[in-house]
């Protein structure tokens, strides 16, 4: 019988490519007691075919771009423009290897799958989709931007979530007093991923599309604490019916946050987070900024983003 060495891990990449390795994976898992760290950007090839998922003997975990808690040299400027993936946020100008990343890797990777037949159409809605980062959806509006069926677009969104491209943030509905709007709202995994898709570089504080993506990485953090940290609570936002709005809500209201790219919040600012305030008085509320200290403005707390990145992952936040 071969001998096996228990505290070594057998690893195995791209395993979405070979299905039916599987079977072999599940029978040493069960006869040797070898242990495995499968890595894939898609189970849905996998479910597709009907292969082995290891039901009950894997347990899947997601695996997300750079956080600023594993760089001890962290740049938070270099993180919005750049983004997170390791080799793009490492380099000055990451332009060819994001041109090179989604032009090779992602488009190509979609094809290789067989899951969309209209690659064209499917080449559009990327971008498309990048400009709805951050956005409520409206597939109706979309599909007429790519020329397909609203079904069409729902399936496309369907594939960006299961390839790990990019992911749904759920409406938050549970207020009392206000009319809460339930559409999602949908990013990309990584915000350099959209700065090359519409053509954003460059970007300073002050500036609209520096917002947008300062909202974006400071979402994508959060996403990955909760995953990383298996977080029962959710992530949700928050939008009324007549426009207050709150970026990020954790679980049943414990935790409001709003991300403004302001140097200096002001009290115009914290409406939202101040009528959220009326129907969930227990809440925390955090407005988090590129202001230089941390204050309470309006009951508010106001946190400078650096300091509410290093209180994210100590645990001090959620």
């Amino acid at each position: 019988m071969i001998s096996y060495d228990e505290t070594k891990i057998v690893i195995i990449d791209e395993i979405q490519k070979i299905p039916s390795l599987l079977d072999e994976v599940h029978w040493l898992i069960v006869n040797r007691g070898i242990r495995f760290i499968l890595c894939g950007s898609s189970a849905r090839k996998l479910k597709r075919v009907g292969t082995n998922l290891l039901g009950g003997r894997a347990l899947p975990v997601m695996l997300f771009p750079f956080v600023s808690a594993e760089i001890s040299d962290f740049n938070l400027f270099r993180a919005i423009n750049n983004g997170m993936i390791p080799r793009h946020y490492m380099v000055q100008n990451p332009q060819k290897r994001l041109e090179a990343y989604i032009g090779v890797y992602l488009k190509e990777e979609i094809q290789d799958e067989a899951v969309v037949r209209q690659l064209s159409s499917f080449n559009r809605f990327l971008d498309v989709a990048a400009q709805c980062d951050g956005e409520m959806i409206n597939y109706t509006n979309i599909a007429q931007d790519c020329g397909v069926s609203a079904t069409t677009i729902k399936e496309y969104f369907n594939i960006l979530e299961q390839t790990l491209i990019g992911y749904m943030i759920p409406a938050f509905t549970l207020s009392k007093k206000r009319r809460a709007i339930t559409t999602k709202k949908f990013y990309y995994f990584d915000v350099g991923v959209v700065n090359y898709l519409l053509n954003r570089s460059n970007l300073q504080p002050g500036s609209i599309d520096f917002g947008h993506a300062f909202e974006h990485f400071m979402i994508q953090e959060v996403v990955a604490y909760l995953s990383y940290y298996e977080k029962r609570e959710k992530l949700s936002y928050w939008r009324t019916a007549n426009g207050y709005e709150v970026d990020a809500i954790i679980g049943d209201a414990r935790v409001a946050i709003e991300f403004k790219s302001s140097e200096e919040v002001q009290s115009k600012h914290t409406k939202g987070l101040k009528a959220f305030e009326e129907d969930f008085p227990d809440a925390r509320k955090i407005i988090v900024s590129l202001d230089c200290n941390k204050r309470i403005l309006n009951g508010i707390e106001v946190i400078p983003a650096l300091e509410f990145l290093q209180m994210l992952w100590n645990g001090d936040i959620i």
